[in-house]
């Protein structure tokens, strides 16, 4: 239909997984599987539940019957209730014991924490392919000198390789944030109202030991290792927040990524990945816009602001619970998920494909080291019997006078010519040519690409690079 709104997340940009994710159907799907776990902790802690009854919940866990669910939403304004009769009727024989002792929070809250977990997971995997393909990136350029930058000025040489390498850093934080926060994911369990259990307790007869066993054996089901030791009505929102500060995190390293390539196309050093019948502007015909670069700049942005949803929902909530978190949770957090899907699918297509071109990368290299070479050109006229004090004075002097006819002619850099003219230096142009090179200018940048790469990246990706993703970008 074109005549209602769609999200661009689902037309344009989020990956068909994550999408599916967050699709209804697997909300549903996961609260049946909830409330079959429930089901069978609760016979085995010895509650008059049969086999018959779990066997007839399992054999409709997969087969959702919505046009039931949506009539009795309607009737009775309450979205877990609805379910609750329409599993009840395609469950005869179980519909007395299912959600027995549970309030909504034990299908809502705990589904949301499946679904964020899996979700991470997939995150992960994309984040370490996009990893996989800047250390390719940085080792094969680990020793192509190009130029640094501070306050957007020229400083001394890098390398085209350890420059990657400060994209690939950032994206181990990121990965180390992931990881602890994926490890340390836990279900609400089953507390109840105000978190008390204490219709559990009436279930069991004031049985302690069997209503904390009921939370394990629901975690164990579900393939979670704990559950809150504590809560209200609801997990803690802070981990809402805590989710969505590492997706922020990541959307920010790719803002970094994405504005550093943004800016190497306009110098025409590095490029994105450009098809042959891509069009960069309606107008312009020659154009190559890093469109790509764009949009990951674009959907990191959305994601660092969005971050902020939680963030304030954690703070507002009254005791046990109010319901003022719901519509925002259900927009921010999925909506996130799918950004960084997005960001990521982008990721992995631009650092998969990056254009390098290197006599682009040399040409400013030249305009800009022999000013960065005069400090090794005055030891050299030093050791020729010149006066350091003098030298440099004559150094400065030229310097100035060739950085006046590049700025204010547009004429070339003329300082090695204007140096070899000068008898002070006792120098010749070919001399001081040799002085030139830029592999001689980058430090142990090679070296630092190499021991980066060994001892912080190949064992995430060795750990962690099952397979392959590849990424068919929408638009």
């Amino acid at each position: 239909m074109k005549n209602t709104y769609e999200s661009p997340f689902n037309a344009r940009y989020a990956s068909s997984e994550m999408q599916e994710l967050f699709s209804p159907d697997m909300k549903f799907k996961t609260w049946r599987r909830l409330w079959i776990a429930l089901a069978e902790a609760e016979k085995e802690l010895g509650l008059n539940i049969t086999d018959e009854q779990i066997d007839e919940l399992k054999k409709f866990k997969d087969e959702i019957n919505y046009e039931v669910a949506e009539a009795k939403e309607k009737e009775f304004r309450h979205d877990v209730m609805a379910h609750i009769h329409a599993y009840g009727e395609q469950c005869p024989e179980a519909r007395g014991i299912i959600h027995l002792g549970a309030t909504s929070c034990y299908v809502g809250d705990n589904t949301d924490v499946i679904i964020m977990t899996e979700a991470l997971k997939l995150v992960k995997s994309k984040l370490v392919t996009v990893m996989g393909k800047l250390s390719d990136f940085a080792m094969k350029y680990k020793e192509l000198p190009t130029l640094g930058f501070t306050h957007y000025q020229p400083a001394q040489l890098v390398t085209v390789g350890k420059r990657a390498c400060l994209w690939l850093q950032d994206l181990v934080i990121d990965f180390e944030d992931l990881e602890h926060v994926l490890e340390s994911m836990k279900l609400l369990g089953q507390k109840g109202t105000t978190g008390t259990q204490a219709s559990f307790m009436n279930l069991f007869e004031g049985d302690h030991e069997k209503v904390k066993r009921l939370e394990k054996l629901i975690a164990q089901k579900l393939g979670f290792k704990d559950v809150f030791a504590v809560s209200g009505q609801t997990y803690t929102r802070k981990l809402d927040s805590r989710v969505l500060n590492v997706l922020s995190g990541i959307a920010q390293s790719a803002y970094k990524f994405s504005n550093d390539i943004r800016l190497l196309q306009s110098m025409k050093e590095i490029e994105e990945p450009f098809e042959e019948k891509q069009i960069g502007s309606s107008a312009m015909a020659y154009k190559r816009n890093p469109m790509r670069s764009e949009r990951i700049s674009s959907l990191a942005r959305y994601v660092i602001v969005d971050a902020l949803n939680p963030a304030i929902t954690a703070s507002t909530q009254w005791f046990e619970r109010t319901l003022d978190d719901s519509a925002n949770k259900r927009i921010s957090v999925p909506e996130a998920f799918l950004a960084v899907d997005a960001i990521l699918n982008i990721y992995i297509n631009v650092s998969d494909g990056l254009v390098v071109y290197p006599k682009v990368i040399e040409k400013h290299i030249l305009d800009e080291l022999p000013f960065m070479a005069t400090e090794n050109i005055m030891m050299e006229a030093v050791k020729r019997g010149g006066d350091r004090q003098e030298i440099h004075e004559r150094i400065r002097s030229h310097s100035m006078n060739a950085a006046r006819m590049v700025k204010q002619e547009g004429k070339p850099n003329d300082l090695l010519e204007r140096i070899a003219a000068d008898p002070i230096f006792k120098l010749d142009l070919n001399e001081l040519k040799a002085v030139l090179k830029p592999e001689n200018y980058v430090g142990r940048a090679p070296r630092q690409v190499e021991e980066f790469i060994s001892d912080h990246v190949k064992p995430v990706l060795e750990k962690n690079l099952t397979s392959e993703i590849k990424v068919d970008l929408k638009v």
